[in-house]
């Protein structure tokens, strides 16, 4: 089982503006199981992209341990894929020389990348925009990409950083049901990471709430609605309703 352990994680940094240290995440311990859908929430300035980039290895813990399969994580790795807010793309590579990169990078051969670049398209529903560059693109299609590029290195643990903040809302929510649509088929692990208290309870088995600064966990909710999942029925449904009231009482207390 490719487990994700995390155990007493705290991060510390000098504000060079305050003059102090700051404390971003203090003493975090949880585990996300090989397969399950986690969404993290929190206040703004919890720290949540902060553990999100731990676990990425962009930035040393401060304190504690980061596990994947047993392997304690030191640095970023091809069995982290990353999708961030920003699209990220190369703007010079086609959509399928994006997809495709990290297979080239590590030394898939042409034939069989570019086989896995179009299966990646497919899912995400841009099989016909193998040959265009990203500016020609909009923000949904972009991102949608970038999940494809993600997907593609076939990494072990997708961590995803608020990636349709920046997308008009109706965009928003055909990428989180289409989100939904691909953990279904594929069953990644995926720790994703948002503000949209709504958007965490719709996509996840289980909703990770973090505590204002410095981010500690306040509590661990499954969500034990049905799937598939979409809009329609889903905003109106009442245990919907009464679990997203239940984590927006805890991120906005009164």
């Amino acid at each position: 089982m490719k487990n994700l352990i995390i155990r007493g994680l705290s991060k510390t940094y000098l504000d060079p503006y305050a003059g102090a240290h700051v404390t971003a995440i203090a003493d975090v311990s949880l585990e996300v199981v090989q397969g399950e859908f986690v969404s993290i929430v929190g206040p703004s300035g919890c720290g949540k992209s902060t553990l999100l980039n731990m676990i990425a290895g962009f930035i040393p813990p401060s304190r504690g341990e980061i596990l994947l399969d047993g392997r304690s994580v030191k640095g970023p790795g091809p069995d982290r894929g990353v999708v961030f807010q920003s699209f990220a793309l190369f703007p010079w590579k086609t959509v399928l020389g994006n997809v495709t990169f990290g297979p080239k990078m590590r030394g898939v051969p042409r034939e069989e990348r570019e086989r896995i670049g179009r299966e990646y398209l497919g899912l995400v529903g841009l099989a016909g925009a193998a040959g265009r560059y990203p500016a020609e693109l909009s923000g949904g299609m972009q991102q949608r990409v970038g999940v494809a590029r993600a997907l593609a290195n076939s990494p072990d643990l997708l961590l995803m950083d608020e990636p349709f903040a920046s997308v008009d809302a109706q965009t928003r929510m055909t990428l989180q049901e289409e989100l939904t649509r691909i953990w279904q088929e594929r069953r990644p692990t995926i720790l994703f990471v948002t503000h949209d208290v709504e958007e965490a309870v719709f996509l996840a088995n289980r909703v990770i709430v973090l505590s204002s600064a410095p981010g500690r966990v306040l509590a661990e909710l499954p969500v034990p609605l049905p799937r598939p999942r979409v809009w329609a029925p889903l905003v109106e449904d009442r245990d919907f309703k009464a679990l997203v009231a239940r984590v927006l009482g805890m991120v906005r207390p009164a």
